[in-house]
């Protein structure tokens, strides 16, 4: 107990745990600011991989539209509600 009480009191021990949770605890970025903001990195760079594959697809789907007249039709049809002057289109939600 003695032997414990003297490693404990020793300012060389206590300087190096004053200084640990300055830094873990009291410090402006602090382990749990770390964390957040490495979460929060991670999310962004999840959202900008989806924000990509959506690029490469509406890219994808404007070439189509652009160069295919009846993808033009099937999409004015779809989106639109477009239709022909001899026909009815009923919209079921």
């Amino acid at each position: 107990m003695k032997r414990v009480l003297k490693i404990i009191g020793n300012k060389y021990v206590i300087a190096t745990l004053v200084f640990v949770v300055l830094i873990l605890f009291l410090d402006e970025y602090n382990l749990m600011v770390t964390r957040r903001v490495g979460r929060q990195v991670k999310e962004l760079h999840a959202e900008e991989r989806e924000l990509r594959e959506a690029i490469v697809s509406d890219s994808l789907n404007a070439a189509t539209l652009k160069n295919d007249l009846d993808a033009k039709e099937h999409y004015g049809r779809e989106n639109y509600y477009m239709k022909r002057p001899d026909e009815d289109i009923f919209v079921i939600k």
